[in-house]
C-alpha cells in the first residue's frame, strides 16, 4: 500500500511537471498572437518579441525537463522520450525563430540575415535566457510538486563530468552535427523535418548527456548554468559559449570550402 502511494505521489508530481510545461508553451503561444497583431509594422521590435518569448520557452522547459531527468538518473528511457515530445512542441510552436546565438550566428555568415537583425535576436535571447531564470524560480516557489524549489533553480550544479579538451569536442561536434543538419534539412517535408531533428536533438542528448549535457546553446547553457558560469567563467565560457560557435565555424568551412558543392546545391533550392 505504501509502495502505491508513493507511486501514485511521483505520478501526480510528473503530471505536474508536464502541465506545468503545457503551460508555459501555452502562454508563450498566447504571446506571440497578441505581438504579432500588435508590431506588424516594425519588424525588429517584431523579431525581438518573438526570439525573448521562444528562448524564454525554450529555457523554462527545460529547467523543468532537467528536474524530471534527475529523478530518474538511471532510467533514461522517459526523460529521452519527453526531450523528443517537447522538440517536437518548439520545432512546431517557434517557427521563425532559433533560441540559439549559434542559429543566427550561422545566419548571419552565410548572408540570410543581416547584423542589425542579428544583434536585435542575440539581445532578445540573452534577456530570455535570464528572465526564464527568474521566471521558473518564481514558479518553483509555489511548490506544485515536492521537487520545485526556488533555490535550486540558482544552484550550481556543473554538469561537466569530462576534462576540458573533451568537453569542448563534445559540445562542438554536438553544434557541428545539429547545425550541419538543420542547414541541409530545410529542404525536407516540414512534418517530416521536425521529427528527424528532433530524433537528432534526442540522439546528441542520449549521446554527450553524460559528459557535458549536450546542450550546444549558449543561451540555454546561460540559463542552466549560470550560477557556474559565476564560479567558474572560464571554463564554462570555453565549453558553452566558444565550443558551440567553433561548431559552427567549422560546418562553415567544411560546406562552403571542403564540399562546396553540397553547399551549391543548397543554395540554389532554396532560391528556386
Amino acid at each position: 500500500m505504501t509502495a502505491l502511494r508513493a507511486l501514485w505521489s511521483e505520478m501526480q508530481d510528473t503530471c505536474t511537471s508536464l502541465g506545468l510545461m503545457l503551460s508555459v508553451v501555452l502562454l508563450a503561444g498566447l504571446a506571440r498572437v497578441v505581438a504579432r497583431q500588435q508590431q506588424l509594422h516594425r519588424p525588429m521590435a517584431h523579431a525581438f518579441v518573438l526570439e525573448f518569448l521562444a528562448t524564454l520557452q525554450l529555457c523554462c522547459c527545460t529547467h523543468e525537463l532537467l528536474l524530471l531527468s534527475e529523478q530518474e538518473p538511471a532510467h533514461p528511457t522517459w526523460p529521452l522520450t519527453l526531450i523528443y515530445f517537447f522538440t517536437l512542441v518548439h520545432g512546431l510552436t517557434l517557427v521563425g525563430t532559433s533560441s540559439n546565438p549559434c542559429g543566427v550566428m550561422m545566419q548571419m555568415m552565410l548572408g540570410g540575415m543581416s547584423p542589425e537583425m542579428g544583434a536585435v535576436r542575440l539581445l532578445a535571447q540573452l534577456i530570455g535566457a535570464l528572465g526564464s531564470r527568474y521566471c521558473i524560480g518564481a514558479l518553483w516557489s509555489l511548490g506544485l510538486t515536492k521537487y520545485h524549489v526556488s533555490e535550486r533553480s540558482f544552484a550550481c550544479k556543473n554538469p561537466i563530468q569530462v576534462d576540458l579538451p573533451k568537453a569542448v569536442i563534445v559540445e562542438a561536434l554536438c553544434s557541428f552535427i545539429f547545425h550541419s543538419a538543420l542547414l541541409n534539412f530545410q529542404e525536407v517535408r516540414p512534418k517530416l523535418r521536425i521529427h528527424l531533428l528532433a530524433a537528432l536533438i534526442t540522439f546528441l542528448v542520449y549521446a554527450g548527456g553524460s559528459l557535458t549535457g549536450a546542450v550546444f546553446n549558449p543561451a540555454l547553457a546561460l540559463s542552466l548554468h549560470f550560477k557556474c558560469f559565476d564560479e567558474a567563467f572560464l571554463q564554462f565560457f570555453i565549453v558553452y559559449w566558444l565550443a558551440p560557435c567553433l561548431g559552427i565555424l567549422l560546418m562553415i568551412l567544411m560546406f562552403s570550402f571542403f564540399l562546396p558543392w553540397l553547399y551549391n546545391n543548397h543554395t540554389i533550392n532554396k532560391k528556386e
